[in-house]
């Protein structure tokens, strides 16, 4: 499809992510909303051999902190992007490095991009994810101090009392109005497919599941006893494409500038879906027992080597254990106090009715995954 054909022009920041790559799948396809649709996606680093260039009419790479580089990058389509959608995040140690660095981000695009008084900008999409209910949980000091919102969480609810990314990007978008319309997509886990994740919980259980296999150690569950009984949620990645699309395309108003959350709309315990990830990656299930200590940050990290042998021998994409796992974050849901679980009624009332159901989801992905070769096939 040529550039000058399409009737809506996306800009997708963040296109190699799990959330990135499906909405560049799904805008392409014949019958998108909105489309035919013209696509473009940035990208901290080069193009990896298991991206297609079918999904994009341009890959562009630079670093999204410096605004003399986004301007060169991205002043060009200024007069075509139509819409933005917001992928991307950029970790730091602290919530306060957070914030800097992924608000200058968003501002630096958002600033080029409107910079004609006739831009075609209309809608922005952001997503973000329930840490706008449960605080700054990963930031080493506040993260031991925040008191979440009960569950299931709502988008009503107030914000926290403490530094949050989400906040302040909500908060960045809103200061642009009224020059654009904008959505907020608030997930839960994300099950979806990338080696350029920095939280992809799904590759992070493969990646443990390939080296216990390998070396005959049990795959133990590493969290506690109420995350292994106790109900929480995830988000399909094209369950989240989906959404986004409808909110940066529907005619509704009352559904503009808003904040949704995206979960699959169903829940499940740990307990069972350990035993779909037993069954999806083949090693025996072994049932959680509270007298069983072991140190699954500890022992994980010296895997760096088991690993490369697993990607050498089956011919897969190069790849290190610490680009593709998230082993800290992923001890940190597992071990939550709390049952994780988001209200979807708020998206329902406004005419979003998508779902997903989540074992299949796990299931979907890891398939994704074999076939784009980040992971051996059996």
């Amino acid at each position: 499809m040529e550039v000058e054909a399409a009737k809506s022009v996306a800009l997708i920041v963040g296109i190699t992510g799990m959330v990135g790559l499906n909405l560049a799948e799904a805008l392409k396809k014949p019958r998108a909303p909105g489309g035919p649709w013209a696509v473009y996606g940035t990208a901290r680093s080069a193009k990896p051999s298991w991206f297609s260039s079918s999904l994009v009419d341009g890959y562009i790479q630079f670093d999204l902190r410096d605004y003399e580089a986004t301007h060169r990058e991205l002043f060009p389509l200024a007069n075509q992007v139509t819409h933005l959608f917001w992928m991307t995040f950029y970790y730091c140690d602290t919530e306060e490095s957070n914030i800097a660095a992924n608000s200058t981000m968003l501002a630096n695009v958002l600033r080029v991009l409107t910079l004609s008084p006739i831009s075609p900008l209309h809608h922005v999409t952001l997503l973000t994810g329930t840490k706008q209910y449960m605080g700054p949980i990963f930031d080493p000091v506040l993260g031991s101090r925040v008191v979440p919102h009960e569950s299931p969480f709502r988008e009503e609810s107030d914000r926290l009392p403490f530094p949050n990314t989400y906040h302040a990007l909500e908060d960045l978008l809103v200061s642009f109005s009224p020059k654009f319309t904008w959505s907020v997509h608030r997930s839960s886990i994300i099950f979806g497919a990338s080696a350029r994740s920095s939280h992809n919980i799904l590759l992070t259980f493969a990646a443990y599941a390939l080296i216990c296999r390998r070396e005959g150690s049990p795959f133990r569950f590493p969290g506690s006893r109420f995350t292994w009984e106790h109900f929480c949620d995830a988000s399909d990645a094209g369950l989240l494409a989906e959404q986004q699309i409808w909110a940066a395309t529907t005619t509704t108003a009352m559904a503009k500038n808003q904040a949704f959350n995206c979960t699959n709309g169903d829940v499940f315990t740990w307990k069972y879906l350990w035993k779909v990830l037993c069954e999806v990656f083949d090693v025996e299930f072994v049932a959680f027992n509270e007298g069983d200590k072991f140190d699954w940050l500890e022992e994980m990290k010296n895997k760096g080597k088991v690993w490369d042998a697993i990607v050498e021998e089956n011919g897969l994409c190069k790849t290190n254990l610490e680009d593709i796992t998230c082993f800290n974050a992923a001890n940190v849901v597992l071990n939550f106090r709390l049952q994780h679980v988001c209200s979807m009624t708020k998206s329902r009332e406004f005419g979003f009715f998508g779902f997903a159901d989540s074992a299949k989801s796990v299931k979907k992905w890891v398939e994704k995954m074999r076939d784009m070769n980040i992971i051996p096939k059996t």
